[in-house]
């Protein structure tokens, strides 16, 4: 089986898949104004297109899946997607993201299709600054969720909140997400704001390095730990005090790029080989048929020789991605 490899040696099994831009959040780094169709945009993949795309990444060494939107459980056949990536023969994790709006109402299918892993994203633990950065009041009802979930025995929770100065960024949110944690036995982590095309002046004003949790954890004696082979980019940290990990996803850190294990399809079939790449390829007209898989792996495994060996985030290079939304974050 032939491997997803660039020309720095880097090895690919994770595939962050994304299956709708339409979200029903309004988060102030995304889509402040909500999701907007553009008209005559092209449809998203369907169903059969996806089932040929992944049985084509699981032939080129991809062992783990994500699934993410914009909000993937908008899509009404969002269950049945997810039974067919488990039904590939090399995918042996399959995951998703939400930002949990009816996670207490799917939890049950969520468990029945043994998904391996749910990160929710929960910006912050105080409910009003969770609607003012969201645009809705739901966070009783996502926190509401994880405990059902973790009543039916599902383990691999993760929640994700991007650090946004003056909002959730000081001592006391740091302490409340520690608390939540312990008690939960479950992970979080902490995302730097990252600039994207759409969002420059709410990047100024909101931005704060990833180095001021990462001085708390240090205060407070949390030890960085070793990242799997498939595992997205966090630093992990663990302490003997707590039953949760805290994580920190750094995209402006030296070496960020130098352990990337992950590449990208949009929800309308374009291979990214970076968040914030310029460069980009449609599979989509290699999708329709399960007999154009031989002319798609090869397309798939010429791009790879187009991966560049880091982004340029700290020149202010956002590359093609306009809002998170619309790459699957």
């Amino acid at each position: 089986m032939e491997k997803l490899r660039d020309n720095f040696g880097r090895t690919f099994p994770y595939i962050r898949l994304s299956i709708t831009d339409v979200c029903n959040f309004k988060c102030g780094y995304c889509l402040p104004n909500g999701y907007f169709k553009p008209s005559n945009a092209p449809g998203f993949l369907n169903i059969d297109e996806i089932n040929n795309l992944v049985e084509a990444l699981s032939c080129l060494g991809v062992s783990k899946i994500r699934i993410t939107g914009g909000e993937p459980t908008v899509r009404k056949d969002f269950f049945d997607i997810i039974k067919i990536v488990k039904n590939k023969k090399n995918i042996h994790n399959v995951v998703i993201t939400t930002n949990g709006y009816k996670l207490n109402k799917i939890a049950d299918q969520i468990v029945d299709n043994k998904i391996n892993g749910v990160n929710i994203s929960i910006d912050s633990l105080n409910a009003e600054t969770f609607r003012k950065v969201t645009g809705h009041d739901r966070l009783n009802q996502i926190l509401e969720g994880i405990d059902v979930l973790q009543k039916k025995g599902f383990k691999n929770i993760k929640v994700n909140a991007v650090l946004l100065k003056g909002i959730n960024d000081n001592e006391r949110d740091f302490d409340q997400w520690s608390e939540f944690i312990n008690k939960k036995k479950i992970d979080f982590r902490y995302i730097e704001l990252m600039q994207t095309g759409d969002n420059l002046n709410y990047f100024k004003k909101y931005h704060v390095p990833s180095s001021v949790f990462k001085d708390y954890l240090n205060r407070n004696k949390w030890n960085s730990i070793d990242r799997v082979s498939d595992a997205g980019p966090s630093i992990n940290y663990v302490s003997p005090n707590s039953n949760g990990k805290f994580g920190i996803i750094a995209p402006y850190s030296r070496d960020f790029c130098k352990s990337c294990n992950r590449l990208r399809i949009t929800a309308k079939g374009e291979l990214r080989l970076c968040l914030f790449g310029n460069t980009g390829v449609n599979l989509r007209p290699l999708l329709k048929n399960s007999s154009q898989k031989k002319e798609l792996l090869n397309l798939i495994l010429t791009q790879l020789r187009f991966k560049k060996e880091s982004h340029y985030l700290e020149i202010g290079d956002t590359g093609a991605t306009p809002h998170l939304a619309s790459i699957g974050g």
